[in-house]
C-alpha cells in the first residue's frame, strides 16, 4: 500500500512542475511580444516605410489633384525622421505619413522644410555623378564635365522641375466689378515641360478661354503665364498637364466655362525613337459652358490660330 505522505509528495511535485511550465510559457510569450514591438519600430524607421497615421493628417489625394502648396511641412516631424540618412528619405516619410501622392507631376513643396532644398541638391548631384561615372565619363579628367553633376541637379530642382519643389506663385486677383460675362482668351503662352517617360523636353504653346460670371475672380494677365509655367515645370505627359492646368484655373477663377488647348513638340519623338521632327500633339480640355455650348466652343477654336 502506498503511504499517504508519498501521495501528497507526488501531488506537490506535479503542482510545482505545472507552475514552472506556466511561468516558462508566460516568459516566452513576453519575449515574443517584445520582439514584435521591436520589429514594428524598426520597420517604421526604415526609409520608405509607412508611419502610423497622424491625427489630423491630410486625406489621400484624388488622382490628378495637386499637392498642397503652402510653404513649410504640413505634417509634424516624426522622432524616427532623424534616423533617416538622406533628406529625400525624410521628405518621402513625411509625404507617406500624410498619405499623399508624390508622382512625377505632383507638387511636394509643403513637405520640404527650410534648408532642405540645398541638401536635396547635394544629394541629387551625388547621384548624377554616379550616373556619369557608370556611363564611363571621366568627370575628373574631362574639364567639360567636371561640374556637370551639380549643374544638372540645380537645373532639375530650380528650373526644369521647379513646379514640384516650389509653392504655387502668388497671384493677383481682382473682383469682377463690372460683371463681365463675355469670352476672354489668353495666349499663346509659351510652355516648357519634360516627358516623364524619357525626361526629354516638351516645347509648345497654350491657349486659355474663359467665360467669367459676376462671382468670378479676374487674374492679372501675366499670372496666367506664371501659373502655366508652374504647372508645366514638372515631368509629365501632355494630357495630364492640361487637365491640371484646367483644375487650377477652375479653382482660382470660378468661371462659368473654361477651355484649355495645348500644342507641343515632343523631343522623345524628335530626338530619339522614330525621330519624326514634324509631328506635334494637340489636346484640349473643355469645362462648363464650353463643353455644353457648341457655338461658344466653335468661336473659341476659330479665334486661336494653331497654324501660326
Amino acid at each position: 500500500m502506498i503511504k499517504m505522505s508519498e501521495v501528497q509528495s507526488s501531488q506537490v511535485q506535479r503542482s510545482e512542475l505545472q507552475r514552472s511550465e506556466m511561468q516558462m510559457s508566460e516568459a516566452r510569450m513576453a519575449d515574443v511580444r517584445v520582439s514584435e514591438a521591436a520589429a514594428v519600430r524598426a520597420a517604421t524607421a526604415m526609409p520608405g516605410a509607412l508611419a502610423p497615421a497622424v491625427p489630423g493628417a491630410l486625406a489621400p489625394a484624388v488622382p490628378g489633384a495637386l499637392a498642397p502648396t503652402v510653404p513649410g511641412p504640413l505634417v509634424p516631424a516624426s522622432p524616427d525622421e532623424a534616423a533617416l540618412a538622406s533628406v529625400s528619405a525624410r521628405i518621402r516619410a513625411r509625404i507617406r505619413r500624410a498619405k499623399r501622392r508624390f508622382h512625377a507631376n505632383d507638387n511636394i513643396a509643403a513637405f520640404i522644410q527650410a534648408g532642405e532644398l540645398d541638401e536635396l541638391l547635394t544629394e541629387v548631384a551625388d547621384k548624377v555623378k554616379g550616373m556619369l561615372e557608370s556611363l564611363v565619363i571621366d568627370i575628373h579628367g574631362d574639364h567639360n564635365t567636371h561640374e556637370t553633376a551639380r549643374r544638372v541637379a540645380k537645373m532639375y530642382l530650380t528650373e526644369v522641375f521647379r513646379g514640384r519643389y516650389f509653392p504655387e506663385p502668388a497671384v493677383t486677383e481682382f473682383p469682377n466689378a463690372e460683371r463681365l460675362n463675355e469670352l476672354m482668351i489668353v495666349g499663346p503662352i509659351t510652355v516648357r515641360s519634360a516627358c516623364s517617360h524619357h525626361f526629354c523636353p516638351i516645347m509648345g504653346r497654350l491657349w486659355i478661354g474663359l467665360m467669367p460670371n459676376e462671382h468670378s475672380n479676374l487674374l492679372g494677365l501675366s499670372k496666367y503665364s506664371r501659373l502655366a509655367e508652374w504647372v508645366m515645370a514638372r515631368p509629365q505627359i501632355q494630357e495630364e498637364a492640361v487637365t491640371q492646368m484646367a483644375d487650377l484655373l477652375m479653382d482660382r477663377v470660378s468661371p462659368d466655362g473654361l477651355a484649355v488647348v495645348m500644342q507641343a513638340d515632343h523631343f522623345c519623338m524628335h530626338w530619339r525613337g522614330v525621330k519624326d521632327a514634324n509631328s506635334k500633339m494637340v489636346n484640349s480640355v473643355m469645362r462648363g459652358s464650353f463643353l455644353k455650348d457648341r457655338e461658344l466652343r466653335r468661336e473659341f477654336l476659330s479665334l486661336i490660330n494653331l497654324r501660326d
